[in-house]
């Protein structure tokens, strides 16, 4: 599939063209290194009037021929080529707090980014050109006789450092296509975020938003831990104007984002603040778990804060087939992919640390209307695809010609910054059911074929509830309703068991098939006492086989 070879290369780079000579005036040269173009004036509205005039103009893709000697570098090779840590952008800042270098152009990476010095008093800015003194190529083979006079070689991308292992601690980066990622105090890259996505799921093929141009405005204090990246978005469809505040805080990094789009042409389906994520297996998903990892994936849940204020769990998948699903919505207050178990014996992975990936959570700051927080889900075989992909779709067609502003915060950190007061969805595990809990499968066969469900719910105060003995060591809680639905088929045969372990209770259930469809079962459910919601929203998507293997292993 095309977006997969394009994460698994992050070879989807951007597109170039030539930049408006409006606006701008000539001054004194800037002493900023390694900035060395002429001045520009510059400021957020030049960089909006800037992507409505392109998004008049028709589309062109300036992929360049590389010299051979960065175009046959193999991956080894190019990962030994070394910014040089003395052109670091922000080098003349001895007690600077965070800095920035440039991701050389070779292999899969052809097109030129260009990058920008903005100093934020003046509004002047200046071009920084590609020149082989910015790095370091030993070890990597490259002859740097080919790259003399090459300044339009452009860079392809960009990464954010922090002290105090300035040129070592890299927490953001910005490279192939539109992706970006940020880590947290866990010190460990993870899921990724885009631009912008297009046509993801609408019956043709995909596009993909690139980043063309980057301005960086330094932070507004010598030891500041802030600074604000400007960005131009460039497709086929679509042009965009970025504006990204970037606080990189001790425990997660904060983006505060504001964007203004231009539609080219009509566009089927337009996704806001994209993610994209890998699940390969997890408590509820098995069939990719024969190694001896548990569990292996970035993130475990899409969590979405509605605009009705309900909190909504969806254990991720791992698909026989693509599905999609949208989630309505008018106004959300949040939605995210997150990575909630934070155990290393959860992975025992001591290579990708799954345990330390961060999760992702977007904050509307500005009204988004109608619309949808949207999931495609593919099948993945492995942990180097990434196979989830998330973003909001504004409910109106986009037009040739329509203009569209979003505000919004993207926390990568290991949990949202917020959390629902009720009890929250602590896992999910599913299995072969029809028969009582405690028996081996080989020693009672089921007259009917069934499927069983474990949803754990923890937090919220359920453990305060009145507790009654069962049979066995079970002890239940008699107060707790389970409201569980399907969209097809019946759910029955439920148990409320106390977990004393995660302050909280496993609602079991079966699900039994009503008819011999094989199309994916909805399921969705919450506990309740009474008349009181006492946890947020589960929501399930579960495959049923096909009725000839509807059976167990020991039949």
């Amino acid at each position: 599939m095309h977006r997969r070879s394009l994460l698994k290369a992050s070879m989807a780079l951007a597109a170039y063209t030539g930049l408006s000579s409006t606006s701008f005036f000539t001054a004194q040269a800037l002493a900023a290194e390694p900035a060395d173009g002429d001045i520009e004036f510059f400021d957020f509205d030049t960089l909006k009037k800037l992507a409505k005039d392109l998004a008049g103009k028709a589309y062109i893709d300036r992929k360049q021929v590389l010299p051979p000697t960065l175009a046959n570098l193999e991956p080894l090779n190019f990962n030994a080529i070394r910014y040089d840590a003395e052109h670091s952008l922000w080098n003349e800042n001895k007690g600077r707090q965070i800095d920035v270098q440039f991701f050389h152009v070779g292999m899969g990476f052809k097109t030129p980014v260009r990058m920008y010095s903005v100093d934020s008093k003046s509004k002047q800015a200046r071009e920084i050109h590609f020149r082989p003194e910015l790095f370091n190529y030993r070890d990597s083979g490259v002859d740097e006789a080919q790259l003399k006079g090459k300044a339009d070689l452009g860079f392809a991308g960009f990464r954010l450092f922090k002290a105090p292992e300035l040129a070592r601690n890299d927490i953001v980066s910005f490279v192939g296509a539109s992706y970006f990622r940020a880590i947290d105090k866990n010190r460990q890259y993870g899921l990724s975020a885009r631009g912008l996505a297009v046509n993801t799921y609408a019956g043709g093929p995909e596009e993909f938003p690139d980043f063309t141009r980057f301005w960086f405005e330094a932070p507004s204090t010598p030891n500041g831990s802030r600074c604000v990246v400007y960005a131009l978005l460039e497709s086929p469809s679509v042009t965009g104007a970025y504006r990204f505040d970037i606080d990189c805080q001790a425990e997660q990094v904060v983006m505060d984002v504001q964007m203004q789009v231009y539609a080219r042409t009509a566009i089927k389906q337009l996704g806001i603040t994209p993610m994209t994520s890998m699940f390969s297996c997890g408590t509820n998903e098995r069939r990719m778990c024969d190694t001896l990892h548990p569990q292996i994936h970035d993130s475990d849940r899409l969590a979405m804060w509605r605009g009705n204020g309900e909190w909504v769990c969806r254990p991720l998948n791992n698909p026989l087939r693509i599905q999609f699903n949208a989630f309505e919505d008018k106004d959300p207050k949040g939605f995210g992919l997150v990575q909630t178990d934070r155990a290393f014996e959860t992975y025992e992975d001591t290579i990708d640390q799954y345990d330390k990936r961060p999760s992702l959570w977007v904050e509307p700051t500005t009204a988004w209307g109608e619309g949808s927080v949207d999931m495609m889900e593919m099948p993945t075989t492995g942990e180097t695809l990434d196979n989830i992909v998330v973003f909001w779709t504004p409910k109106q067609p986009i037009k040739a010609g329509d203009t569209l502003g979003f505000g919004y915060k993207l926390y990568w950190a290991p949990l949202p910054p917020v959390s629902t007061p009720l009890a929250r969805v602590h896992a999910t595990r599913t299995g072969m059911g029809g028969f009582r809990e405690g028996w081996a499968p080989g020693e009672h066969y089921p007259e009917v074929w069934a499927r069983r469900f474990a949803v754990d719910f923890a937090g919220g105060g359920i453990e305060h509830l009145p507790t009654q003995a069962v049979a066995g060591n079970l002890t239940t809680i008699p107060d707790i309703e389970p409201v569980i639905t399907a969209s097809n088929g019946k759910v029955q045969d439920f148990q409320i068991i106390q977990l004393p372990n995660i302050k909280g209770v496993r609602v079991l259930f079966d699900w039994y098939p009503t008819n011999d469809s094989v199309e994916p079962v909805n399921l969705r459910g919450f506990i309740r006492t009474g008349a009181r919601t006492l946890s947020e929203t589960w929501l399930y998507q579960y495959f049923p086989p096909a009725p000839g293997k509807r059976k167990y292993v020991y039949e």
